[in-house]
């Protein structure tokens, strides 16, 4: 752990990446294969579950330190991390093992089998003998919550300097549902083969938002399509079988149990990027139809029945089992349209349609028709860029239409988290129903630094009552709230949920009089829902 802990204040203090990347690759190359492979596991999002309720931990800690619980409750907030007050909080370690991170990591299943008086005699050891760097990286895998500043895409470049591997060929090695515990450093990464896992999907190549249509050149240099509005997905077909991914390496394939049967039809060693959408009578259904599926692990034939979906591929990235990325767009756009083509029309998938126009102004009227046909806008690539991993500029651009808009007041705030542990971020807001205020959603973003400070301290001024970490406020300030779609929700008082609220600039030069009403919300929800 010694090892795992100076590599995480290394990382941890600084911003500069060439010095976040020597760190880890000078780790790589020293740390034994067990304890590298739980931290790329760590690096890249494969936490252990979580062992113990953080209100557990809250408790212990006041007690190992022999203070009153609400001393720490009050701590808490002001850290703004709870590994961080816990380390704080407890007094000196007592021993000094030096056990590796793997070790560790085996202690915390042991833990996880104990009932709550042996998870207890065993935590409090840890944090006995544990000094304080040591003890914070402990509870952080703890809570199952660990996070540090370091992204994938650093560590993989880190891991490629130490192994001497290509990075983009690290960057498939490393997609998948593996863990420790169900492969080995070997296994993973020393391994000649990275198909060798047949379920394995490649990395996604992601876009930018437009920034201006001027550096772009002619249309004629460019093949455009629909951003279309629903779940990023890879479709793997090798051997027989079929494998679903979403760009976030979540394994859906029993979530959409309809695609199975594009396995009897598609080439064996084919892989597609497309997107998942519920679709209905040849149209996309819009995301809110699509929601209803999403987190369930069994989907009723109800559910089927009512939201239907189909891939809208728009990518050949694998052809008879060979790796075609590495061709232009252009040459995998054909033998796309040739398999899609030769499909019965009867099964669940489409080929997304080229968007086309001789200028700009010509594509700029098509994205204007998005909303209408439940899209997000236009999907720009240069017609002989390759199939790059990662977020790249240059050859791929989305462009968005812009967000829906209502003016709110601000009725409620609360506290963030991490480095905004001090400022209020968190902001509820309410338009207009008569004489009334109805709260209608929640908004943490949008706001630069020096204007969350200025509404903290007023905030902090004006706060008529408390209920918990929350705070009511004065219905004084008026922010206008951009969102991509809103649906009807019983769940909430005003009937209606957003999706993606954040704020997008605090207007000043609007008195509360003339923000949005209920009645505004609800028209939207006609036209767009």
């Amino acid at each position: 752990m010694k090892d795992f802990a100076a590599l995480f204040a290394r990382v941890d203090q600084t911003t500069k990446t060439t010095v976040k990347v020597a760190a880890m690759a000078d780790y790589f190359r020293v740390a034994s294969d067990a304890d590298k492979l739980w931290t790329i596991a760590l690096f890249s999002g494969r936490r252990p579950k979580r062992v113990i309720t953080t209100t557990a931990l809250r408790e212990w800690a006041a007690e190992r330190a022999g203070l009153p619980l609400w001393l720490f409750e009050e701590c808490y907030p002001i850290v703004g991390d709870l590994a961080e007050t816990i380390s704080l909080f407890l007094p000196p370690a007592t021993g000094d093992e030096d056990r590796p991170l793997s070790d560790w990591i085996n202690e915390l299943k042991r833990l996880s089998a104990l009932d709550e008086d042996g998870r207890k005699e065993g935590i409090l050891h840890a944090w006995s003998i544990l000094p304080q760097i040591e003890r914070f990286l402990f509870t952080k895998l703890l809570t199952g919550g660990f996070r540090i500043g370091v992204s994938q895409k650093l560590m993989t470049r880190a891991l490629a300097r130490a192994t001497q591997q290509d990075e983009a060929v690290l960057t498939h090695k490393l997609m998948g549902n593996w863990t420790p515990d169900t492969t080995t450093w070997a296994d993973l990464i020393e391994a000649e083969d990275p198909t060798a896992d047949l379920s394995r999907p490649y990395p996604f190549y992601l876009a930018y938002g437009l920034e201006d249509l001027d550096q772009l050149g002619p249309t004629s240099d460019w093949f455009v399509d629909r951003k279309w509005d629903g779940i990023r997905g890879q479709l793997i077909v090798r051997q027989g079988e079929h494998h679903l991914w979403s760009r976030g390496e979540d394994l859906m394939t029993d979530r959409f149990p309809e695609l199975a049967q594009l396995t009897d039809y598609l080439p064996d060693g084919t892989v597609l990027d497309g997107e998942i959408l519920a679709f209905q009578d040849e149209m996309p259904l819009s995301f809110n139809a699509l929601q209803k599926r999403i987190g369930r692990k069994t989907v009723p034939k109800k559910v089927i029945a009512e939201s239907p979906v189909i891939l809208m591929a728009y990518d050949l990235l694998e052809q008879d089992g060979q790796d075609i990325r590495a061709k232009a767009l252009s040459e995998r756009r054909k033998p796309l349209e040739d398999m899609i083509n030769k499909l019965p029309d009867t099964l669940p998938i489409r080929l997304s349609p080229e968007v086309t126009g001789d200028t700009w102004e010509d594509l700029a009227q098509e994205r204007a028709k998005s909303r209408d046909l439940n899209a997000e806008g236009l999907m720009l690539k240069r017609r002989d860029s390759p199939y790059l991993a990662g977020r790249k500029k240059g050859d791929w651009w989305k462009w968005k239409i812009d967000p829906l808009t209502v003016d709110a007041v601000m009725i409620y705030a609360q506290a963030g988290s991490g480095r905004r542990a001090n400022l209020f971020t968190d902001f509820t807001f309410a338009v207009k129903n008569g004489n009334d205020l109805v709260p209608f959603t929640k908004a943490y973003s949008g706001l630069t630094d020096v204007e969350f400070r200025k509404i903290t301290a007023w905030v902090k001024k004006n706060t008529q009552q408390r209920f918990g970490p929350v705070r009511q406020v004065p219905a004084e300030h008026v922010f206008e709230i951009a969102f991509e779609g809103i649906q009807a929700s019983p769940r909430h008082k005003s009937g209606i949920a957003l999706r993606f609220p954040r704020m997008l600039r605090w207007r000043h030069d609007k008195p509360v009089d003339e923000i949005n009403t209920l009645d505004d919300l609800k028209e939207m929800l006609e036209l767009y829902g």
